[in-house]
């Protein structure tokens, strides 16, 4: 055998165990093919893709339900503004209902007060003198069970907010100018709210 010959010999082993590790990594040295790397930078990239699509989804999500969050806020309010109106105007619809039948009762007051007042030369044993008394207080009676209550006006100073002077005349004496000296007719108070002035005269 040749020197050429043995020197082939020998290197054969080096050179395919080479030649195999090259073929076993590909070109790249890290055990995958070209083909192989694409497919996996493909794969990563849907993920990524996939991943972005979901946050966005979930962003989107997260916005509606802030919005329906604030929408049924929103709606809420507006229901509590809508019963509290509703329960006012039914207990202002109440009270003006009440204080209607109340100030048409007034004027059988005042027909009742008369008439007493034309029977007290009448003895009190008299049954007409005594069913017109006992009328007229089941009346006062009634007013004082719906919260109505009279104005105290006379020799009282005079005041706009509950009472209508009708005239003005010489006060009989010093301490009562600028004071009720009359009433002519009496007034009433329903829950603090005047619902009629009490007509007096004025000492001036």
């Amino acid at each position: 055998m040749t020197e050429k010959a043995m020197n082939s010999n020998n290197n054969n082993p080096k050179e395919e165990a080479v030649k195999e590790t090259a073929e076993t990594q590909g070109p790249n040295g890290n055990g995958k093919t070209e083909k192989e790397e694409v497919s996996e930078k493909k794969g990563e990239k849907k993920k990524k893709e996939k991943k972005d699509k979901k946050e966005t989804k979930i962003a989107e999500l997260e916005t509606k339900l802030e919005e329906l969050s604030d929408k049924h806020l929103r709606l809420q309010a507006e229901f509590d503004n809508f019963r509290r109106r509703t329960l006012k105007e039914k207990a202002d619809l109440i009270k003006s209902g009440g204080e209607s039948v109340l100030t048409g009762i007034l004027p059988v007051i005042d027909d009742f007060e008369r008439a007493i007042e034309s029977l007290k030369d009448i003895s009190n044993d008299d049954a007409g003198k005594q069913g017109t008394i006992l009328i007229y207080t089941k009346f006062k009676e009634f007013l004082k069970l719906n919260n109505v209550k009279e104005i105290d006006a006379l020799h009282q100073d005079f005041d706009v907010d509950h009472h209508e002077a009708i005239t003005k005349i010489p006060a009989p004496e010093k301490k009562f100018k600028g004071k009720v000296v009359d009433v002519i007719q009496k007034g009433y108070i329903l829950n603090d709210k005047v619902i009629r002035y009490a007509k007096v005269v004025v000492g001036e």
